[in-house]
C-alpha cells in the first residue's frame, strides 16, 4: 500500500497536510484551519477526505473544521480536552492512545505546553510525526497554556523517536528560528550551513517543512539543552535541562 503526503500552505504561515493511502483510498488531513485551502488541496490531488486529525484547538488549526466535516462527512479525531470546537470531534484521544488509519498504527503523543490539549500523531510504519505547534524546524511553540517544564517534558517525548523520523509541523517559522538559533548556538557549523540553505529555500518561495529529527538534534537549540557550548554561552553549566530550556524559550520570546 503506497502512502502519499501532500503539504499545502494557508494563511500567513500555516501548513496543512494530507495523508493518503492508494489502496484503501483513505485520506486524512492534519488540522483544518482553512476549509478553502483544504478543498483546493483535495481537488489538486483528487483525493477524498475521510479523516481529520486535530492537534489543538487554536483557530488557525480548526476554523474550517465545521465546513469540512459537513462537506465530506469526515471522521474527526481530536483531544479529550474540551474546547470551543471539541463538540465537533467524533473520537477523543489522549496520551498513549493508538488507532488505525489505512492499515497503519497511529500513536498519539500528548505534548502540552503551547496549549494543554496539544496532540502529536506518530505513524511508525511511515516514519512520520505530525507535531502541530510543539516542535518546529529549529524552534518550538510559544508557551501559552502550559509552562516551561511541561513543554520540555513534551519535547523529550519527541526526542525519544528514531532519528530518521520525518517531522511535519504546522508553521513556516524557520528563517526567524534559524536567526535566533545562531544567537544561542553561535559556534555550531551545522547550524550556520543550515541557515544558509534555509535562506535559499525561502528566497525561492520553497517550504522548509518537513524536517528530520536528526537534523533538529544537530541544529535546534531547544533540543540541544545538554550541549556544553550552549550551556557555557548561557552561563548555565550546572543547570538542569529543563532550566536551560526555560532560559532559551524566554530569550526567544524576547528576541
Amino acid at each position: 500500500m503506497t502512502f502519499q503526503t501532500h503539504q499545502f500552505p494557508y494563511g500567513d504561515d500555516n501548513y496543512g497536510l494530507l495523508m493518503h493511502c492508494t489502496e484503501s483510498g483513505l485520506t486524512a488531513c492534519v488540522d483544518a484551519g482553512d476549509a478553502g485551502a483544504t478543498e483546493a488541496a483535495l481537488a489538486e490531488t483528487g483525493w477524498r477526505l475521510t479523516h481529520i486529525f486535530i492537534t489543538h484547538h487554536h483557530g488557525d488549526h480548526t476554523a474550517g473544521l465545521d465546513n469540512l466535516k459537513k462537506s465530506h462527512d469526515a471522521s474527526i479525531l481530536g483531544p479529550t480536552t474540551d474546547s470551543a470546537v471539541s463538540a465537533l470531534y467524533d473520537i477523543r484521544l489522549s496520551d498513549g492512545d493508538e488507532f488505525e488509519f489505512a492499515g497503519r498504527k497511529v500513536a498519539v503523543i500528548a505534548t502540552p505546553g503551547h496549549t494543554l490539549d496539544m496532540l502529536n500523531f506518530y505513524i511508525p510504519e511511515e516514519d512520520i510525526v505530525c507535531t502541530g505547534d510543539t516542535l518546529f524546524v529549529m524552534g518550538c511553540g510559544r508557551i501559552f497554556e502550559g509552562d516551561s517544564d511541561m513543554m520540555w517534558a513534551s519535547l523529550e517525548k519527541l526526542l525519544a523517536l528514531p532519528d530518521h523520523t520525518v517531522i511535519y509541523c504546522s508553521h513556516e517559522y524557520t528563517l526567524a528560528n534559524a536567526n535566533f538559533a545562531r544567537s544561542i548556538d553561535p559556534d555550531n557549523t551545522s547550524l550556520a550551513a543550515r541557515q544558509g540553505a534555509v535562506i535559499e529555500l525561502r528566497d525561492n518561495d520553497l517550504p522548509t517543512v518537513p524536517t528530520r529529527l536528526d537534523l533538529e538534534k544537530a541544529t535546534n537549540p531547544f533540543l540541544r539543552v545538554d550541549n556544553a557550548k550552549i550551556r557555557a554561552h548561557l552561563g548555565m553549566e550546572q543547570a538542569s535541562n529543563a532550566e536551560v530550556f526555560a532560559e532559551i524559550r524566554r530569550r526567544k520570546d524576547n528576541f
